[in-house]
């Protein structure tokens, strides 16, 4: 997406003309987008695309940056202050009528903080989205906090920080910072943003960025240690805030927003797993929390976003909003795992081969705390219909955020009494079933360019052999498999794979099983048997659906659940000769 069909205007204010630029129906809620250092307007291009058929959407470049004039003379002329002239011009002139919804990145995010705790802009900002930019007042206290308190912790937080804060004592040298955007850096800056940031070709960096660097290292040098060394006592956000903070960011540490609350009542956190530049990396998730935020606080401002009001869960601010897809969500694991998403205030496909149950599995999460919930009927075995399920998905839903492949069977029996026909229908829907999910939805993530995660449901079956699982342990352990050689391919695409290996819970799938080798009677002697041995070690699928969540948090590659896997993992790397003595034994069926 491009700023080619935007209509621009120019202000003018304090000295200088800024370039703005507008998309989308003027009569509609009004968002205005603040880029940051050295960015121009353009950074905001593809989140600003995505926002128009909904909003009036405003960029303007800042002072000195883009299309904008810069002050005269540059020093002094880029203080907090004349920043806060340089916006109100621009609200009175797009919006005179009604307040505007801020959304700000790096400085821009910084400014704005400013702009939403000063007094004179009161009643100007419905609201505001701040992301990879902290206010220098509250920052200066969290600063003060940490001198005349401190503990191990805090001056482990402030040293963490000083680290990540390099480049601001750079840009307070004088001339070298001009010299070197002017130079070699504003010519390496495109290549260095895309190899390091994974930001992609397009319309940003624009070929002003020397020059807009250039100019900009007077916000540092204007504010920085004026504001850090005397912060106002007195800012307080004046309109609803909500915080999207990129955990990856190289520039910036989490605590810096630990005690943001208290400057900003009623804070919405949102995490997102990214580096800094999330305008650029993730404008699908950016665009959509940025919508929800603004239609929950357009009218009083007051309200609450309504899947935040309900996404009480302690993941709620990691998976709010993004787009989750269950396979054999009409039970056990399944079920669990899309209620453990609707809590996190995620959007939920539940997708099962019997609709009634994917239906009832929607409902609910609708009622526990999904802003939506569909539910989808597919055997995941089949190639085809998953093909038409990815491809209505991604049409009407939007692309996945996080995959959970969890469909599956359950199949017991010796390896002679395993017939071919067995074989093939526990691996097609076990193993091809996730294959089919892996390949289809996988391949939309990493087209999209924005990261994602793949969860794949295995078992303490894929590292522990038994002579009554032969079919069953082989799906699972090549789906362990599948799970590693993907995740070591997208690594570098920002799409995690882990691989959950559950023991022993207490789910359906043992009632449901097919024992190879027996005759009718005997298999629902087994079935009963095997479901009230589950029964009794009671390990409930919530648990399991609980290290999903985490597992994706955290990334991690290989998650056995119950103790019982944690045991049979740790015997198959440290003790192969016990476990394999073990699988000999004849269960207790």
């Amino acid at each position: 997406m491009s700023l080619e069909g935007a209509r621009e205007r120019r202000v003018r204010t304090g000295g200088v003309e800024l370039c703005v630029a507008e998309l989308g129906d003027p009569s509609h809620p009004t968002v205005v987008l603040v880029h940051g250092y050295p960015d121009s307007k353009e950074v905001w291009s593809e989140v600003a695309g995505r926002l128009a058929d909904r909003f009036h959407v405003v960029l303007y470049d800042v002072r000195g940056h883009g299309r904008s004039t810069a002050p005269k003379p540059l020093r002094g002329g880029f203080t907090l202050e004349k920043l806060t002239d340089d916006f109100l011009a621009v609200a009175d002139a797009v919006s005179p009528d009604r307040p505007v919804h801020l959304v700000g990145h790096d400085w821009g995010s910084v400014q704005s903080w400013e702009f939403v705790t000063v007094g004179r802009t009161e009643g100007r900002i419905a609201s505001f989205t701040s992301m990879s930019g902290p206010s220098l007042d509250h920052f200066g206290h969290w600063i003060n906090k940490r001198l005349t308190r401190p503990t191990p912790r805090r001056v482990g937080q402030l040293l963490g920080q000083g680290a990540k804060s390099w480049y601001v004592y750079l840009l307070h040298t004088p001339v070298l910072p001009e010299l070197a955007w002017r130079g070699p850096l504003g010519k390496r800056w495109p290549k260095i943003l895309e190899r390091v940031e994974k930001v992609p070709r397009g319309d940003y960096p624009t070929s002003s960025l020397p020059q807009d660097a250039a100019h900009g290292a007077w916000l540092y040098r204007d504010n920085v240690r004026a504001r850090l060394r005397g912060p106002r006592p007195d800012a307080y956000a004046h309109a609803p805030v909500q915080l999207v903070t990129p955990l990856g960011d190289a520039f910036l540490s989490e605590r810096l927003y630990d005690e943001l609350e208290l400057w900003a009542p009623g804070l919405v956190r949102r995490t997102l797993p990214a580096k800094h530049w999330i305008p650029r990396t993730r404008p699908d998730q950016l665009a959509s929390w940025i919508a929800e935020f603004v239609t929950a606080h357009e009218g009083d401002g007051q309200a609450a976003p309504a899947s935040v009001v309900k996404a009480s869960g302690r993941y709620a601010e990691r998976f709010g909003g993004q787009l989750v897809l269950v396979t054999g969500a009409g039970s056990g694991i399944g079920r669990a795992t899309a209620f453990a998403f609707a809590e996190a205030g995620a959007r939920v496909v539940a997708v099962d081969r019997d609709a009634e149950s994917a239906a009832r599995t929607a409902e609910l999460a609708r009622l526990i705390g999904a802003p939506e919930a569909w539910a989808e009927t597919v055997d995941v075995s089949d190639g085809q219909a998953m093909e038409k399920l990815a491809e209505k998905v991604a049409a009407e839903y939007g692309v996945v955020d996080v995959l959970v492949n969890n469909a599956g069977i359950g199949l017991s029996g010796s390896f002679f009494d395993t017939t071919p026909e067995d074989w093939k229908k526990v691996l097609d829907v076990n193993l091809w079933g996730v294959i089919h999910g892996c390949r289809l939805f996988g391949r939309q993530m990493a087209e999209r360019g924005q990261g994602g995660h793949i969860v794949n449901t295995a078992s303490a079956a894929a590292f522990q052999p038994s002579r009554a699982l032969p079919a069953y342990s082989t799906s699972k352990a090549a789906v362990l498999m599948l799970s590693e050689c993907l995740r070591a391919e997208l690594s570098g695409q920002g799409i995690g794979v882990s691989a959950i290996c559950p023991g022993l819970v207490n789910t359906n799938i043992t009632s449901t099983a097919h024992f190879a080798g027996v005759d009718a009677d005997e298999e629902k002697r087994r079935q009963k048997k095997s479901a009230r041995l589950y029964g009794l070690r009671n390990y409930p699928p919530e648990k399991v659906a609980d290290a999903i969540l985490r597992a994706v948090v955290r990334d991690e590659a290989v998650v056995p659940v119950t103790p019982e896997a944690r045991g049979a993992h740790l015997m198959s790397r440290f003790a192969p000769r016990a476990l394999r003595a073990l699988a000999r034994l004849e269960p207790p069926l």
